[in-house]
């Protein structure tokens, strides 16, 4: 597969007295000049793995409290050690564009330990990316990476929620464990309004986002239960449990093509009807 700037934007870089950085993409993935979630939660676990002893992300729960501008300069993220111990970490990180503070996470980390019991989750009954099409216009992802939306008509989970299915892969095999989280979580914040709109399209759209109807990422907590290479196919489950009063919850998965459950999530959205011109770094 053709390599893309993607790597930079995992290349973090240690500014000293626990402040890092790291680069902007060089296409902005929903055209209006605002920060995409799954960027900060991706350098998030670069800047953690970076300054710890060789542990793995287990967790990391995100709230992002403001919304930053790909046009402000850089991200400085500024990391804060709450416990290291042998088998597990935790760090805080907050991350700011000039004096605004956009975000902050608490990353949970271990050392991958023997199974004492495994079972997981099963893979669900879906059409392989060879019979999906590619949809060129999902830039919601990592950089560069290939999109193939599973095309079955009004999905619904047993208790009734919506639910859709996406194949995503990376465009070139990225060095590490932490390189492939980042980039698993980086595509699973941006499926969870658009399915919740699934059961409701006849009063919205998701084409109205950013225009008519204010949406955005308020937190995400993504949980990593097993390795997986992101630039190899990867299922990307997302359910939109609630929709109301201004808000959406939802939560997925995210399977290997063999059904192997490398991550489970979940996601409060913000999603409400406005009137005026929007400004998309003053909505949350």
């Amino acid at each position: 597969m053709t390599g893309t700037d993607a790597p930079g934007v995992l290349e973090v870089e240690d500014l000293g007295d626990g402040r890092w950085t790291a680069a902007h993409p060089t296409e902005d993935p929903e055209k209006r000049d605002v920060i995409f979630s799954g960027q900060i939660l991706g350098q998030m676990i670069m800047i953690s793995a970076a300054s710890g002893e060789g542990k793995e992300t287990k967790s990391i729960h995100c709230i992002f409290a403001r919304a930053g501008s790909y046009s402000g300069g850089p991200i400085e993220y500024r990391l804060e050690s709450m416990h290291a111990g042998r088998a597990w970490a935790s760090d805080t990180i907050t991350a700011f564009q000039g004096e605004r503070l956009l975000a902050r996470s608490l990353v949970l980390s271990n050392t991958v330990e023997p199974d004492l019991m495994r079972h997981s989750a099963a893979m669900p009954d879906v059409p392989s990316p060879d019979d999906c099409a590619i949809d060129r216009s999902i830039l919601v992802v990592f950089p560069g990476s290939e999109v193939r939306p599973v095309d079955l008509p009004d999905l619904r989970s047993p208790d009734g929620s919506p639910v859709s299915y996406r194949w995503v892969r990376a465009p070139e095999a990225l060095d590490g464990i932490a390189a492939n989280q980042a980039a698993i979580a980086w595509a699973e914040p941006g499926f969870t309004i658009g399915t919740a709109m699934q059961a409701h399209r006849d009063t919205v759209r998701i084409s109205d986002s950013h225009r008519t109807i204010s949406t955005g990422v308020i937190s995400h907590t993504a949980h990593f239960h097993d390795h997986g290479d992101a630039d190899e196919w990867l299922l990307v489950e997302t359910t939109a449990t609630f929709a109301g009063n201004g808000r959406v919850f939802g939560t997925g998965s995210v399977f290997t093509r063999g059904g192997t459950l490398v991550s489970t999530f979940g996601q409060d959205s913000m999603a409400r009807g406005v009137d005026g011109t929007l400004d998309p770094t003053r909505s949350m």
